[in-house]
């Protein structure tokens, strides 16, 4: 079921053409992927959909309706540029903004504290703001952006400031809110963290949509016939005519090969063909990375 569809939306600054016919499909209870480089549009279109200004022309539609202004208290938005107030008091700023999505106080105390235990961040309840390191603010963030259990939850660069450790917290408590039934924007330039936790995702280039659909077929769609070998020995005999190598190197016991596929044969006919001369360990196709076809992509539109 599509919760969130933006149908041939255009917003133009000016002379700036931000965004340009564009029209996504969000499924519920799934992580989109927004993806672009600065200045695509992706912050413009986020904007839309949270009704902080609104298209030239075009539609957002929730559930199959069009979007109204009360929809703005069923998402959750942490945007790239934080906006908390430095000089308040951690605790009572929290209380004070869940109160604003329409929480109660005891509830919204009850719902922050659960959380900052979580994130072991109790401790500065009455600490002011500025006190904190970016990756508290940041935690702090976040759990204002969540704690009015919002259907949709919109994230921009939500791992901008976080350690390795902290950042692998945030992805496991994104993927738990999609598991609760939350939907969930997810805007980065971080392309591995949208091998992990994106389910589908549309790249924006130039004020259009150039790339959408599902994760792991988009990365199908663009493998290039290439796979990784282990193989036996200290040596490496090729099939042939169908293969040509594009790295070898010895390890210990065994050899890793690269190769690339030149004939069109199944891969299981490949097998076949490499176990004739060699004794095989471990045989894999290498899919390209999300970093790897979003240059290809933004590449090839901005050459086009």
């Amino acid at each position: 079921m599509i919760f969130l569809k933006a149908e041939n939306v255009v917003k133009q600054y000016a002379s700036h053409l931000a965004l340009n016919d564009v029209s996504i499909s969000v499924p519920e209870a799934k992580v989109f992927g927004l993806l672009g480089p600065n200045g695509a549009g992706k912050t413009t279109l986020i904007r839309i959909i949270n009704r902080i200004t609104a298209p030239d022309s075009g539609q957002v539609f929730f559930n199959g309706r069009l979007s109204q202004p009360d929809d703005i208290y069923r998402i959750g938005y942490l945007p790239e540029e934080r906006g908390l107030y430095k000089k308040m008091k951690v605790g009572e700023q929290a209380i004070y903004l869940a109160q604003l999505k329409g929480l109660g106080y005891q509830e919204a105390k009850t719902r922050l504290t659960r959380w900052f235990d979580k994130f072991d961040i109790m401790p500065w309840w009455n600490k002011k703001l500025e006190e904190l390191s970016k990756g508290m603010q940041q935690k702090v963030q976040f759990v204002i952006t969540v704690i009015h259990e919002p259907a949709l939850l919109i994230f921009d660069e939500p791992f901008s400031g976080f350690d390795p450790v902290n950042a692998d917290l945030l992805k496991r408590e994104i993927l738990e809110l999609k598991d609760k039934g939350h939907t969930v924007i997810f805007s980065t330039h971080n392309m591995a963290s949208v091998e992990e936790i994106c389910d589908e995702i549309a790249l924006i280039n130039r004020s259009r949509v150039v790339l959408s659909g599902d994760v792991n077929e988009i990365r199908n769609s663009f493998k290039s016939n290439t796979f990784s070998l282990s193989i036996a020995g200290t040596s490496f005999v090729p099939a042939p005519g169908l293969v040509e190598i594009v790295e070898e190197k010895a390890v210990g016991q065994h050899v890793e090969v690269l190769i690339h596929k030149t004939h069109d044969i199944t891969n299981n006919e490949l097998l076949a063909a490499l176990m004739q001369n060699n004794e095989i360990l471990s045989f894999t196709e290498e899919l390209p990375s999300m970093n790897d076809i979003f240059i290809h992509t933004v590449s090839q539109t901005n050459n086009a």
